[in-house]
């Protein structure tokens, strides 16, 4: 995964090359990345879903975070980005299907790990409470949790400092059910103005 070839840009979007998904991230090159926030509606609430990390990720195991999301190889367009919905998340998702939230800068920066990215958000409604629709990746996905947009919001925009999610780990075939507080600590730390400027996106998306 670390030798994956990726596109490189400059802060501007302008393409400077291909490196390796590890150069990328040792030198902090602007590369791009798609992320697919999942949203449906319950008890007449915009609920969003959030993806828990496994355990066994090398970068941010174990923490919350968008539904979906990866990185755009070297030889893929936005649209490819699609694939992540289906890989991790095991939901049959066409690129049609999907909202543009427009693109989003972050920046994730920690020790010997410097993370620049331009991503292409999108909003997907998921058209049922069903979790058996999903078919998690489990080497990727450890279990999904729901959130009441309107309390995710107040997290993000630093109102709340903790909100409720509830959801579930498959264990043995089954589903272990959960039901949690959690704040920022728990999940990946996206920069602010990225958490910001993509919730403000999908609170106007929902209203249309």
């Amino acid at each position: 995964m670390e030798n994956e070839k990726i596109r490189i840009y400059d802060e501007n979007g302008i393409a400077q090359g291909v490196a390796t998904r590890q150069t990328v991230h040792e030198k902090g090159c602007w590369h791009e990345t798609f992320h697919c926030w999942v949203v449906g509606r319950e008890n007449n609430k915009d609920i969003i879903y959030l993806q828990l990390r496994s355990k066994d990720k090398k970068d941010f195991p174990g923490l919350f975070d968008i539904t979906a999301a990866g990185h755009l190889m070297a030889d893929e367009a936005v649209r490819d980005g699609v694939r992540e919905v289906q890989e991790e998340l095991g939901l049959q998702v066409d690129f049609a299907e999907l909202t543009s939230l427009g693109m989003i800068k972050d920046q994730i920066n920690l020790l010997n790990f410097t993370d620049n990215e331009r991503c292409h958000c999108f909003l997907y409604r998921k058209q049922d409470n069903n979790d058996d629709a999903f078919e998690l990746q489990t080497e990727e996905v450890s279990g999904i949790a729901k959130v009441e947009f309107e309390e995710l919001a107040e997290l993000f925009m630093g109102k709340k400092e903790e909100v409720e999610v509830e959801g579930f780990v498959p264990v043995a075939g089954e589903s272990s059910r959960f039901k949690k507080q959690i704040g920022l600590k728990d999940l990946v730390p996206h920069s602010q103005d990225y958490l910001k400027k993509v919730i403000k996106q999908i609170g106007l998306a929902l209203k249309k």
